[in-house]
């Protein structure tokens, strides 16, 4: 049955969430999707989207144009998967790594659920870097501070504090922070907009000849990276949205949200890029916008994507304690993301203090984590349509009367696929510290190994044999989901009855 820790009470409208990963009751389901817009653009908030629009210029040698289109595509590419596996949420009120268990039953689940939740450290790391290096710039602007390894420490520690009282504060502390923090950085990238628009020598911009398609695909692959991160967690966004929230509409605000701080941002980095190249490659990500930006701009902006970056990390730390929790570590939540507060604060030390070239080892972390969460992607979109609902009670419920514990806690077929996968996509993946001996192939030129990834995720998953009683009880919950719900759970009684009796019948069998 559910574990005490999983099962926290929450306080509808409250600051403070106590709801852990137990499915969000339909009377408390009073989000609406026009919330998920500041949402997914504080998730943006971040100046390493200068640094990767300057690398499509300087590393891929891409034009102007072709980086509008790699800016124009990755966000509806990424952020249209993470709109999809979103309405999973509303289905089923809960975690993403919470509704896994559904798929890969509740000890396969934590396979993956392992790896995105390590994953996450890497995540947490490069963006509380790259917030402690937009303290020491505003520090050096201001009063003329020079970094030092003592106050590397300290803007560390600062940064990775707060991000941890906003992660775990829960979400309507999120929802508050990220709708203020729209309306700023909105107010002053239109600003740093115009100053480019008056101050560029743009007919260097656009005498920069075209690059190859291939750089092109994988310009894409690079920037979607950072969407793909967040599609596992997408739903723990949409858990509190009602069942009949309109999924279009979750998909496009998803996407605009996201869009419409990755295009102009990518723009500005690829501009700059051509009057400094050097800022593609630097080990501070940030300082250099001190250097191009007058200081009555620089100061006010660095402040306030600072703040954006202390909410992309609360919000990643907000369903890293999810996903601690689905792995069995009995905490509550708010606990739970302390655990990722002290790795990111220790990794982002060493990324600081020891790593030579900061601009290298993100690109090589973001090539790895789109591998790692491609291959549960797969798996979990390609078993959505056939899943319209989930039964709240089996999703909590991690022992052997779960209907989702299938074969001595595992899903086999999701299983198989997931491994199969990952090793699929490292084959055809290159980064600075490792190569796949497919790396060279067409796939691994255009950077396409994450995409290879999903396909062969979906595909085996798709073609696999499935448990016929599984999927009677699968059917039998969906069918009589709308009878007897219970207020607490969501989930019909006859629906839950039907799953376990058809459960302990498999596995009689």
């Amino acid at each position: 049955m559910p574990h005490a820790s999983e099962t926290e009470g929450a306080t509808s409208g409250a600051t403070l969430e106590s709801r852990g990963l137990e499915p969000v009751p339909d009377a408390e389901r009073t989000g609406r999707v026009r919330e998920l817009f500041p949402t997914w653009v504080a998730a943006n908030i971040s100046v390493l989207l200068l640094t990767m629009g300057a690398g499509l210029i300087v590393f891929n040698g891409l034009n102007f144009w072709q980086v509008l289109f790699v800016a124009a595509a990755a966000p509806v590419l990424s952020y249209g998967i993470v709109g999809l596996i979103s309405i999973a949420g509303k289905r089923g009120g809960a975690p993403g790594m919470a509704l896994s268990r559904a798929v890969f039953g509740q000890r396969g689940n934590l396979f993956p659920g392992a790896l995105i939740w390590v994953a996450r450290w890497g995540w947490e790391t490069i963006n509380a870097v790259t917030g402690a290096y937009a303290v020491l710039t505003v520090l050096d602007l201001l009063f003329g501070v020079k970094s030092n390894t003592a106050l590397i420490v300290v803007t560390l520690l600062l940064f990775v504090s707060c991000t941890f009282l906003v992660s775990g504060l829960g979400i309507n502390a999120l929802r508050v922070c990220s709708k203020w923090s729209t309306y700023l950085f909105g107010a002053f990238s239109v600003l740093v907009l115009g100053y480019l628009v008056a101050n560029t020598d743009w007919s260097a911009v656009f005498a920069k000849p075209a690059g190859s398609t291939a750089m092109l695909v994988a310009g894409v692959g690079t920037i979607a990276a950072g969407g793909i991160s967040w599609v596992p967690s997408g739903p723990d966004f949409t858990r509190y949205l009602p069942r009949s929230a309109s999924s279009r509409g979750l998909v496009g605000t998803t996407v605009g949200g996201a869009g419409i701080v990755v295009l102009p941002m990518v723009l500005m980095g690829a501009v700059m890029a051509v009057s400094t190249p050097d800022l593609a490659s630097a080990q501070d990500p940030v300082s250099f916008i001190g250097e191009l930006l007058p200081m009555w701009i620089s100061v006010p902006y660095l402040l306030i994507a600072l703040i954006g970056m202390l909410l992309i990390n609360s919000m990643s730390m907000y369903s890293a304690g999810f996903t601690a929790q689905t792995l069995g570590i009995k905490v509550p939540r708010a606990a739970a993301v302390s655990v990722n507060a002290v790795i990111s604060l220790i990794f982002g030390f060493l990324l600081m203090v020891v790593a030579t070239s900061f601009i290298g080892s993100f690109i090589s972390f973001l090539t790895l984590l789109a591998v790692a969460f491609s291959a549960w992607i797969g798996v979990f979109g390609v078993d959505m349509p056939t899943r319209r609902t989930y039964d709240a009670e089996a999703l909590m419920d991690t022992t052997r009367t779960s209907a989702y514990w299938y074969r001595g806690g595992f899903a086999w077929q999701a299983m198989t696929a997931w491994g199969v996968a990952l090793v699929a996509g490292l084959l055809f993946t290159k980064v600075d510290w490792f190569t796949g001996p497919l790396a060279s192939s067409w796939i691994g030129r255009n950077g396409l190994g994450w995409a290879a990834t999903i396909v062969v995720a979906g595909v085996l998953y798709a073609v696999l044999p499935r448990d016929r009683s599984a999927l009677a009880a699968r059917h039998g919950a969906e069918m009589l989901g709308s009878a007897s719900v219970s207020p607490a759970s969501g989930t019909s009684a006859t629906a839950r009855s039907f799953e376990i009796d058809s459960h302990r019948q498999s596995r009689t069998t």
